[in-house]
């Protein structure tokens, strides 16, 4: 594994941003980026952290536009009563002005894995350019307090792998679990009636 960071840090800050590109555009079985940052920080302290978190960033954000892309594409799968409740939030914030940047911002600004969170702007065809730059703003700050404190919060690269993916597959779990009950609450009801309720789990429609 050292010699993959060594042969990626060649290429300095481009050939990181290519990677994480590639890392944000998968679903599933991904390191959190901010591991694979601090990671090429601890390598090579010469790295400026600052633009480190800033190609993370912006790495992270080109990964999960496509990322959003590609889930989009699934929607036709959807059931129509999962399809009508995913648009309920999404006409919700759609029409706060600020709804998709403050809610990707909050989110990005914790360590919490997003790729589910873009699996869920794919499937209610989220098209608001805000999403993308509260999440930007976020991850750079995130980024930016994770590199600075990595000697401490870091759990080792190469150990994650020693433990067979055991980190990834739960971040996973949990992120897979956080979709399928975001897609099972009510969010009409919510919205309207400011009451917790929940339609039946069933997601795909084969």
């Amino acid at each position: 594994m050292d010699d993959f960071f060594e042969t990626i840090g060649e290429f300095s800050y481009l050939g990181i941003l290519f990677l994480l590109i590639a890392l944000n555009a998968a679903p599933l079985l991904m390191p959190p980026t901010w591991i694979v940052l601090s990671s090429f920080y601890l390598l090579d302290p010469n790295l400026d952290p600052i633009i480190l978190a800033l190609i993370g960033a912006t790495g992270a954000t080109i990964g999960r536009f496509i990322l959003k892309q590609i889930t989009g594409m699934f929607r036709r799968f959807v059931g129509k009563d999962q399809k009508s409740n995913l648009d309920a939030i999404g006409d919700y914030l759609n029409k706060k002005r600020y709804g998709y940047t403050i809610a990707s911002f909050l989110f990005a600004a914790t360590p919490l894995p997003s790729n589910m969170l873009f699996v869920a702007y794919g499937l209610m065809r989220a098209k608001s350019i805000g999403l993308y730059i509260g999440f930007w703003c976020g991850r750079a700050i995130s980024y930016y307090i994770m590199i600075l404190f990595s000697n401490i919060a870091l759990t080792p690269f190469l150990q994650m792998f020693e433990e067979r993916y055991i980190g990834i597959l739960l971040a996973d779990a949990v992120g897979v679990g956080v979709v399928i009950l975001f897609a099972s609450i009510n969010w009409q009801i919510l919205i309207t009636q400011r009451k917790l309720k929940f339609v039946r789990p069933k997601l795909w429609r084969f």
